[in-house]
């Protein structure tokens, strides 16, 4: 737990040496220099071994984000690279333990060295205390923070509920996913944001954002150099039990100011090829990306510009996950949606940081918190949980007339709602019907985002229609009860007070 006048004490050092920097900021690595971009390019040989108590172990994959090997029989591996490449990174075998850094984030990578043509580069891995085939992983999106206030609500109020969350799952092989926009524009600010992921005491996988990029270098390829020192590289793979996990880097800068496209380069769709060529049809695939390949705002909004809120060649990632079951993993947006689009399960979560610290809620109503998941064999399960709120809170009741839109009616806002989720209401005890789902605004978010001067922090912020408000008329007010039962079964449901 982090205490509130050393963090404010630490927080006042660190920014006065680099608060003025920009992105111009080393990582906490000593030894990390930024790069120069590589514009000759020269061979290296890399070769190493993959090996668990000295002893070799196959069939692992190696890469160095454009080629992937695999370790042979006896564990070793040979991999043609070049100096315009960081790093050389295995996607972590099943039944071995995430090492962690001392930042909290997964320590699954090597730093080439551009100027030697040989490297030898070896992983020495732990197996896991248990069977990693029934495990939990946390989906932390959009930790944003811009300043101390922001910084110091991460470390005083939402880490502290996310250590609940692993104290009571209490799970030995639990890792977390930070699903970018870990910070806000202030690239000095990882210093407290690694803070606090350390403090979970779990390793962390990290995802690139297009708020934490270099922005100012005169393309793509150069915006995630602050990132990569703390991180490592900004796509890869890892498996647990039978799950095989992808992160990749869907934020495309355009060289101009901060602007930026959803877009997957080619050279991460060739990577991602030959990466899943080594993963059976059928299994469970979970891909995390920080811009959403689509979200249900293009049709609620259809006159916006969507390349910086979807990702443009979304289809070609679509087909290299056919044969796969197959979930992405996004934020991005402040609001919670789940498409199904055919063999694709696509998690747009609510963020951590809400409506960018303005309030308890994100701008659609859905509570600032961050998503639970749960693997038993190939198969997930999920849940969406509010900072300092149960897990039980799967819902929010407002009261007949509540609404300004609606007067007429109880409203509901079911957040994570999919289609395979039952909502009922019942009176005396009798199911009465089902709410009819109308795409609206939350009420509670019109009260607290409408207008010009509101919220006080963020004034920019409005509210945003979703697909997960419900309404209905109950024939009477007393002994009324809401209940949603979500695709797992689990049943939920709260007495409407009036």
């Amino acid at each position: 737990m982090v205490k509130r006048r050393e963090f404010i004490k630490s927080l006042g050092a660190s920014s006065a040496m680099f608060w003025g920097m920009g992105g111009a900021v080393l990582a906490e690595n000593p030894t990390f220099q930024k790069q120069a971009m590589v514009s000759r390019f020269s061979p290296i040989r890399v070769r190493g071994k993959v090996s668990a108590a000295g002893k070799g172990i196959s069939g692992v994959a190696i890469s160095d984000g454009r080629s992937v090997v695999q370790t042979d029989q006896n564990g070793e591996y040979t991999l043609l690279s070049s100096s315009d490449r960081q790093f050389v990174f295995v996607s972590l075998p099943s039944g071995y333990q995430i090492q962690r850094q001392q930042n909290g984030s997964g320590r699954f990578y090597e730093r080439l060295q551009a100027d030697q043509e040989e490297q030898q580069i070896s992983f020495e891995l732990t197996k896991t205390i248990q069977s990693d085939e029934n495990h939990h992983f946390l989906l932390l999106s959009d930790t944003q923070i811009q300043d101390a206030y922001e910084a110091e609500q991460l470390l005083s109020t939402s880490i502290p509920d996310v250590q609940q969350t692993i104290a009571k799952i209490n799970d030995p092989n639990m890792f977390g996913i930070g699903c970018g926009d870990l910070v806000f524009d202030r690239l000095e600010l990882f210093k407290e944001y690694n803070q606090g992921i350390a403090a979970t005491g779990i390793p962390f996988f990290q995802v690139l954002g297009n708020h934490d990029m270099d922005f100012g270098v005169r393309s793509d390829a150069g915006t995630a150099q602050t990132f990569s020192g703390h991180f490592g590289p900004t796509y890869y793979s890892w498996n647990r039990g039978e799950v095989h996990h992808v992160v990749l880097d869907d934020v495309f800068y355009l060289g101009v100011g901060t602007k930026y496209i959803g877009y997957i380069s080619e050279e991460q769709l060739a990577w991602l090829e030959q990466d899943l060529a080594w993963v059976e049809k059928g299994k469970t695939v979970v891909v995390s990306l920080h811009i959403p390949s689509y979200t249900g705002a293009v049709e609620r909004y259809p006159d916006r510009d969507t390349l910086g809120g979807t990702v443009s060649n979304r289809e070609h990632l679509y087909r290299l996950l056919e044969g796969y079951q197959a979930h992405l993993l996004s934020g991005h947006t402040h609001f919670n949606d789940n498409m199904i689009m055919g063999h694709v399960y696509e998690h747009c979560h609510g963020t951590v940081c809400g409506a960018w610290w303005s309030g308890p809620i994100c701008y659609d109503g859905t509570p600032s918190g961050y998503a639970i998941y749960e693997a038993r064999g190939s198969e997930l399960k999920w849940t969406y949980k509010g900072t300092d709120l149960s897990e039980q809170e799967q819902f929010r009741v407002y009261h007949k007339g509540y609404h300004p839109n609606f007067k007429d009616y109880v409203s509901v806002n079911c957040w994570n709602y999919d289609p395979a989720w039952e909502l009922s209401w019942y009176e005396n005890g009798i199911k009465v019907g089902s709410p009819e789902k109308i795409r609206a605004l939350d009420p509670w978010s019109m009260e607290l985002h409408t207008g010009p001067e509101l919220p006080a922090r963020r004034q920019w912020v409005e509210p945003q229609l979703n697909d997960h408000m419900f309404f209905f008329k109950p024939d009477q007010t007393e002994n009324l009860v809401f209940e949603a039962k979500d695709r797992f079964g689990r049943v939920f449901s709260k007495q409407v007070k009036f």
